[in-house]
């Protein structure tokens, strides 16, 4: 049976912990359909209050030619992501193993019981180590 994940981000510098993030993504689809929707760059702003290095156009190529992720869709929701979540319908959500110690309910804007009654799941992957968007952003910073 095909398994259709979801997943949300920026991924702005896209680097080798979303390309691993990703391939354990599309690993777990069973040959489905691997679902990310990407932030614009006025959510990016307005809440990560950073600009993205890369903006929404450029993000979304390189998703697509990652060959990771067979469909992009906008974060229509902004906050509220329950919106570009329920335009999937998604068997589970994906998320880093590093959301684990956040209140990622809260961030994404929906309950157990929301994903209860979607017959939603949740599943953490692992998170690479070592590296980050925000540190690659730092040391490009220090550079300059």
């Amino acid at each position: 049976m095909s398994l259709i994940p979801y997943t949300g981000g920026t991924f702005d510098l896209f680097y080798h912990g979303h390309f691993n993030f990703l391939s354990v993504c599309q690993e777990i689809t069973n040959r489905g359909k691997l679902v990310v929707a990407l932030n614009t760059d006025v959510f990016v702003l307005k809440f990560k209050r950073i600009c993205s290095r890369d903006n929404y156009l450029n993000r979304l190529e390189k998703l697509l030619n990652s060959k990771l992720v067979d469909q992009v869709i906008k974060n229509i929701g902004g906050q509220d992501s329950k919106i570009s979540i329920l335009s999937v319908a998604p068997d589970f959500i994906t998320i880093g193993s590093d959301r684990d110690t956040k209140n990622y309910y809260e961030q994404m804007n929906f309950t157990q019981e929301w994903l209860d009654k979607n017959n939603i799941g949740l599943k953490y992957i692992p998170y690479t180590r070592g590296i980050s968007s925000t540190q690659l952003r730092k040391q490009y910073d220090e550079k300059i």
